[in-house]
């Protein structure tokens, strides 16, 4: 009998009952961002949000690390693995989402983020890190069919309405991607959930830095108000800081696949939000888009067909 290529041995394992329960609580810490951060938006430029996010989340974290003092050897390689998550985990998405959140509702730019899987399953494929199955294959040409429904509506009028903050979605779900494979590394070297997502903000600290320093000159933004600034911190400590903490305890014990179906959790709270308190409203067209991207990331996942017998 043949040996099985390394390469296509599966990265991701079954998932536990609590890490369902992980799963269940960060979709909700990560869809209260899109809310915080359409707040933020309304008063801080996009960069200066994500800047401030991170550096709030690095200094929780940091105090956390100074507590517990988890076991970890720092050497260039982990310098190496978190850098490379805080650009494509963080800096990336993060900036691209803020931006995009300033010319479309939250619970949109909530659902285009759920495609997160359907690029993380072709891009694990197409590397040879995790061969997709034919159902997790079909769920990826479903699931960019559901997309497609999604901006139909918006080509023939490019550029003037929510195309282009659209396509930034899906620029920042495919960063998220990258994330999932380059996470590998984490997840191998079994780095401890806190030490990875400290050494993530970190990076993002640095990384942003240059950046806000140069486009937002942040000396010269107002203040914001009291709610924008509420935003900022919950943004920070919550959808950031606590939550990256779930994301590695799940990346490492379940692999990037089952990670990025977080996604497909976070639109109900975030469409929640935005209905509530932002008086925001889905169409017809986005709600068919949402349903098909869901059937595509069922067909990822493979638990609800398989119980029915297909």
């Amino acid at each position: 009998m043949s040996e099985t290529p390394k390469s296509a041995v599966p990265i991701s394992q079954p998932m536990s009952a609590d890490l369902w329960l992980t799963l269940g609580f960060l979709s909700m810490l990560w869809g209260g961002s899109f809310f915080f951060i359409a707040i933020a938006v309304r008063e801080w430029p996009p960069f200066s949000i994500v800047f401030a996010r991170v550096v709030i989340a690095a200094l929780v974290l940091l105090a956390v690390l100074a507590v517990l003092r988890p076991a970890f050897r720092l050497d260039r390689r982990l310098v190496l693995s978190v850098l490379g998550m805080a650009l494509f985990n963080n800096v990336v998405p993060f900036s691209l989402i803020a931006w995009a959140q300033g010319h479309i509702p939250s619970g949109l730019a909530s659902i285009l983020n759920a495609t997160t899987p359907l690029f993380t399953v072709a891009l694990l494929h197409v590397a040879g890190a995790e061969r997709a199955t034919p159902m997790k294959a079909a769920g990826v040409i479903v699931g960019l069919g559901g997309v497609a429904l999604m901006l139909a509506r918006d080509w023939g009028k490019f550029g003037a309405a929510e195309i282009v903050p659209q396509l930034a979605m899906l620029l920042a779900t495919t960063s998220y991607a990258i994330s999932g494979w380059w996470g590998r590394r984490l997840q191998k070297d079994a780095v401890p959930p806190l030490v990875a997502a400290t050494g993530q903000m970190l990076g993002s600290t640095l990384l942003l830095a240059p950046l806000v320093l140069l486009v937002d000159r942040p000396w010269t933004l107002p203040v914001p108000s009291v709610p924008a600034a509420m935003a900022v911190v919950a943004l920070g400590v919550f959808s950031t800081a606590l939550a990256y903490i779930l994301f590695f305890r799940v990346l490492v014990k379940a692999g990037p696949t089952n990670l990025a179906l977080v996604t497909f959790l976070i639109p109900v709270s975030a469409i929640l939000l935005g209905t509530l308190f932002l008086g925001e409203r889905l169409t017809m067209a986005q709600g068919f888009g949402m349903a098909t991207i869901g059937l595509g990331l069922a067909l990822i996942d493979g638990r609800l067909i398989r119980r029915r017998g297909l």
